[in-house]
């Protein structure tokens, strides 16, 4: 019995050493620490602007989508450029720029009509803190590629926290107090994220590299597996989030909607424990065919009913949701060269955008025009179609870049 025991002990500990093994790399816990408790505002500003639009502003849901799909594009087309401007003049003067935005907007954005709130989001969706890129920036060069698993399967768990508790926050504190405390709260919260990075400061590039300078021409290093990369990661927020919303229509038509945090809640935490079992793996599957996997684990939600049903039927997809992020972030940080870090990691921010952004619409007029499970079927078999092409256009994603990047596209 002892001995079972011991080596009981010696396989659990075995299991967690990629995470210890990470979480002694200096500068690495602090920044992880950092990137949960900032992201819990960022991803509660969403709900806390479409409820003050609705309760405050006495519009309708369809004008707050555009505060939202405002914010999205903003934030889709600043990626990539405050990246290229952190490989060039460093993180600090990028940071600073992005409080002075983020100061401006959210201390305004109370009293402002509808139409100066919708150019705002979009400004300060453009310019403000790249906090989720700047995160995944770091880890990039902080960790050993060797390791990355490991530190972005902790990163995709800290967003799929911070998307737990932020919206409940958010929802509570504007039901309880009022729409304006609540943005402010919010827009506070951003800009001491963005103070608190800028005192931790954390490395944007490796310390040590031969591609030490200016950055490549672009058509060095946006090649093949970059794009397919940023493909597949699209391809897989779009299976996710057009997910999410079939639930949520298939839980609201059949008169169940109270039951959705419940199933919101049990698909979170299977995310959060497959996130946890792929950031121990030693070996993984690649990029697109964990996307494909993730489009094959939607097509059975075409057969919820009874909440329960979706529970049960959502816990494949979940599982591969957390890895899914964690694999897309790990693919593209092995193919960015240290001077275009910054960019590479922008656009695979953008790409994380756009797929949310064309997620959940595309999923919405399916629902409309046909049903729930007509949607989940459409959003997983794209997945399934973008994640092969994808494959087949990067080549599987397997190889490695070299220390210098590839000439040929």
């Amino acid at each position: 019995m002892a001995v079972t025991a011991g080596k009981a002990r010696t396989g659990t500990r075995g299991r967690f050493e990629p995470y210890r093994a990470v979480l002694r790399i200096p500068g690495l816990p602090p920044l992880l620490g950092l990137s949960l408790l900032s992201r819990i505002p960022a991803s509660g500003a969403a709900i806390v602007l479409t409820l003050h639009v609705v309760l405050t502003l006495g519009q309708g849901y369809a004008a707050a989508g555009s505060v939202g799909a405002a914010s999205t594009i903003g934030m889709a087309v600043g990626a990539p450029l405050l990246g290229r401007l952190i490989d060039r003049v460093g993180l600090r003067p990028v940071l600073v720029l992005g409080m002075v935005t983020e100061t401006a907007f959210w201390s305004v954005a109370p009293v402002l009509p509808y139409p100066a709130l919708v150019v705002g989001a979009l400004l300060a969706g453009t310019l403000g803190v790249p906090l989720f890129s700047v995160v995944r920036q770091s880890i990039g060069a902080l960790v050993p590629e060797a390791q990355r698993r490991p530190a972005f399967a902790v990163d995709s768990m800290a967003v799929e926290l911070s998307y737990i508790i932020g919206p409940a926050l958010g929802t509570v504190l504007v039901l309880q107090t009022s729409s304006p405390l609540a943005v402010w709260t919010v827009g506070g919260g951003r800009v001491l994220a963005g103070a608190a990075l800028w005192l931790l400061n954390p490395l944007t590039r490796a310390p040590r590299t031969d591609d030490e300078g200016a950055a490549p021409p672009i058509r060095q290093w946006l090649d093949r597996r970059l794009l397919a990369a940023l493909l597949a990661t699209a391809a897989a927020v779009i299976v996710v989030f057009g997910t999410e919303l079939t639930m949520i229509a298939g839980l609201q038509s059949s008169g169940q909607a109270a039951w959705i945090p419940v199933v919101n809640t049990v698909w979170c935490l299977a995310s959060l424990t497959g996130g946890l079992v792929y950031g121990a793996m030693t070996r993984a599957p690649s990029l697109p065919v964990i996307t494909a996997a993730v489009g094959v684990a939607a097509l059975p939600v075409a057969l919820g009913g009874v909440w329960w049903s979706y529970a049960l039927l959502l816990l494949p997809c979940g599982l591969l949701l957390a890895p899914s992020l964690a694999a897309s972030s790990e693919a593209v940080s092995r193919l960015a060269p240290e001077p275009a870090r910054g960019v590479v990691t922008g656009l695979h921010a953008s790409a994380i955008t756009l797929g949310a952004a064309a997620g959940t619409p595309l999923a919405g007029l399916l629902i409309d025009l046909a049903s729930p499970a007509m949607a989940v079927l459409t959003v997983g078999g794209l997945g399934i179609a973008v994640a092969a092409t994808a494959g087949v256009f990067g080549g599987g994603l397997s190889a490695r870049r070299g220390r210098r990047a590839s000439p040929r596209l």
